[in-house]
């Protein structure tokens, strides 16, 4: 078992024994596997990633699976159990259409048919399958990449998407080579 975590936290660390340099351009093996068949780019999952739960650890800016977002305000936990009891707490308190959780910050209101139950969004492999879709809906043949994320932000755009798909193309230009933001193809 606690091989299976450290196999898991290192899947979706980034390697963190790899240089910062290269730990924070190339996406983790879990994203390459969430995106498999998707026609989403692994690099684009994960800089939804970056920007959606993006925190530093010794000294490496890497998405972290155990985060909320309620209401605005940024919550990390160092255990999923930990962030499951908030998680519920946050929904009871402020309801689901204000949480967001996991990797890829899944709306529990707007997207919670994705889920069984609540918690399971901080599941980090399915938090990544649901986010992939997600984004696999946004995409059409007529935007990019970025276009897209700025619709996994906010479908109905506006100022909002546009300084997400801003900030989403900053993390998106350290991990592609060549760059992904002009593709229009899926």
């Amino acid at each position: 078992m606690a091989a299976a975590l450290a196999l898991s936290r290192w899947l979706l660390s980034g390697c963190m024994g790899l240089t910062s340099a290269i730990a924070s351009e190339l996406p983790p093996l879990a994203y390459h596997l969430a995106t498999r068949g998707t026609g989403v780019p692994a690099e684009v999952l994960y800089a939804i990633a970056l920007q959606e739960s993006g925190t530093l650890i010794r000294g490496v800016f890497i998405p972290w699976p155990w985060t909320l977002n309620v209401a605005g305000k940024p919550y990390r936990f160092a255990y999923r159990d930990s962030a499951c009891d908030a998680l519920l707490l946050a929904i009871y308190e402020v309801g689901a259409k204000s949480v967001d959780a996991g990797l890829g910050q899944i709306n529990i209101g707007w997207n919670g048919e994705y889920f069984t139950h609540p918690c399971e969004a901080l599941d980090p492999y399915r938090n990544l399958a649901v986010a992939s879709a997600l984004l696999q809906q946004r995409k059409t043949t007529d935007n990019n990449w970025v276009v897209a994320a700025g619709r996994y932000h906010r479908p109905a755009g506006g100022a909002a998407a546009a300084r997400y798909r801003a900030s989403f193309s900053r993390h998106l230009s350290r991990i592609t080579q060549p760059p992904l933001q002009g593709m229009k193809a899926p």
